[in-house]
């Protein structure tokens, strides 16, 4: 392939300081929650939408699974692109994109309207996201700083759903469900404005052009993927559809390995993930997004259906969460340089293993004070322990020309792993009310209780994900020691 020389940026050295890193770092933190709010505000304006553009009840999880399908399918070509075509460049483009698209979501008509420009809103937030993240790790490389940047971003990564929830029952509430989307116009117009000003361009110095059969495998490959488990919720993992898509994923995703083994300039370069720091962290964020959106999710249920909240007072009671979760990463950003990252992943996510099995022991008579907030609280300190060592591992010693990618490999997994965990939580749950009204006398407390059950199985479930996670950290993801070493060649490389 030809080779086309780009203008570079020339980063700082390794003793100068962008003196405006704090400011980019806002700005970077703006857009970033503003795509993690978008999956979840929605959430809680779903009813009133369906109600307003007459979403039949089979259709309605288009409303979630178009943005999904489309933000996980794209992520690794976002990154690269970012990479190429210069990554402030394309996180404005992406800015302004995603308000535009969030401002069609919010003045849809009609439900195929909606639906576009949901998948539209993720299409854009694919190119975004990752750049905002490689923008980060090219901007911080002295340790210290790097530790309280990427705190800022866990901390917004991992609480940002949960403000989302509350965002929605507020707008929906005293406003209109459409607001849940108009949002995001305005704020991504100032966004991108002040990016276009405060940040500095960053691009590879040389490219070498698209690797295209990668691109196509990859793309077309976590599109299956993520369509499949979406398909799982109203057609089953038996159903030919549901078969049918997975089997194409596990072709495609296997026929990108293969190219990127051959293939001398590689979407994703194989030694970005198979180093061992690095592949560990991925690995762990698998686990973690496959366990973390199911526990919304489920939580969400109960509180709703159970324990009778309306949709505004169930946004407040994840209140804790946010906060649990800013707590932690606080925590973490501090000892991060001090005790590397395996022991403060290894503490988090057993921290949150606990919280999830103290979940899995609610019952149709438990209240929120008394059996909900603690474990709640410990969940989220957990979290917010370990996403950021897990974020910042999974980018260490990246060289620049693959930041995007990598970064874009983070979002990948989180995606990936969401959308995975999801689809089998729920068929969990659903098995587990199934089987529990099956071995009792129907009756109408029977059945409140047999939803609960379906609940906890799915907590006990997710609590072996994230303890599966932390095993993996204990095993692949290095000592403080080892992160102190990688350290000193980030900082000889930049």
């Amino acid at each position: 392939m030809s080779t086309d020389q780009l203008t570079h940026v020339t980063p700082p050295e390794s003793n100068t300081l962008d003196p405006k890193r704090y400011w980019a770092l806002a700005v970077i933190a703006i857009a970033q929650l503003m795509i993690v709010l978008d999956a979840s505000v929605v959430i809680v304006a779903l009813p009133s939408a369906q109600h307003a553009l007459h979403i039949s009840v089979a259709n309605r999880q288009w409303v979630m699974s178009a943005y999904t399908l489309v933000f996980g399918s794209f992520l690794l070509l976002g990154g690269r692109i970012a990479d190429y075509l210069g990554r402030r460049r394309v996180f404005v483009v992406g800015l302004l994109g995603f308000g535009v698209a969030s401002a069609l979501a919010g003045l849809a008509q009609n439900a195929g309207m909606l639906f576009g420009a949901r998948a539209l809103q993720g299409g854009f937030a694919a190119v975004m996201a990752p750049a905002a993240l490689s923008l980060l790790t090219v901007t911080f490389t002295e340790a210290h700083e790097r530790a309280r940047a990427f705190g800022v971003y866990g901390a917004i990564a991992g609480g940002g759903a949960a403000i989302g929830l509350v965002l929605g029952g507020v707008l929906t509430e005293y406003a209109s469900w459409r607001w849940t989307l108009l949002i995001n116009a305005p704020i991504a117009l100032v966004t991108a404005f002040a990016a276009s000003r405060i940040i500095d361009e960053s691009r590879v110095e040389t490219r070498h052009g698209y690797d295209l059969p990668g691109a196509l495998t990859s793309t077309a490959g976590l599109f299956l993927l993520v369509y499949g488990f979406t398909m799982v919720a109203s057609h089953g993992w038996g159903s030919s559809l549901t078969i049918s898509l997975l089997a194409g994923a596990v072709v495609l995703l296997s026929t990108f390995v293969a190219i990127e083994m051959r293939s001398t300039h590689p979407l994703l370069p194989l030694k970005v993930i198979l180093e061992k720091n690095r592949g560990g962290s991925f690995l762990s964020s698998l686990f973690v997004g496959s366990a973390l959106l199911g526990t919304f999710l489920f939580l969400t249920y109960f509180l709703q259906g159970i324990l009778g909240y309306s949709a505004l007072r169930t946004g407040f009671a994840f209140l804790p969460f946010s906060g649990g979760i800013i707590l932690g990463a606080t925590l973490s950003s501090r000892f991060l340089p001090r005790t590397g990252p395996r022991n403060l992943m290894i503490a988090g996510l057993s921290l949150a293993t606990l919280g999830l099995l103290w979940f899995s022991r609610l019952g149709a008579d438990s209240t929120y004070v008394a059996h909900v907030l603690a474990p709640e609280i410990l969940v989220s300190v957990g979290m917010g322990l370990a996403f950021v060592p897990m974020n910042s591992t999974a980018l260490f010693g990246v060289e620049e020309d693959n930041a995007g990618v990598a970064s874009a490999l983070v979002n990948t997994t989180q995606q990936v792993g969401g959308a995975l965990g999801t689809a089998f939580l729920n068929t969990v749950a659903a098995s587990s009310t199934a089987a529990f009204l099956v071995s009792h006398a129907a009756t109408a407390s029977l059945v409140r209780s047999a939803t609960v059950h379906g609940y906890t199985t799915a907590f006990e479930v997710s609590a072996l994900l994230i303890a599966m996670a932390a095993l993996v950290a204990g095993v692949l993801v290095g000592s403080r020691r080892h992160h102190r070493a990688a350290q000193a060649a980030l900082e000889q490389f930049a």
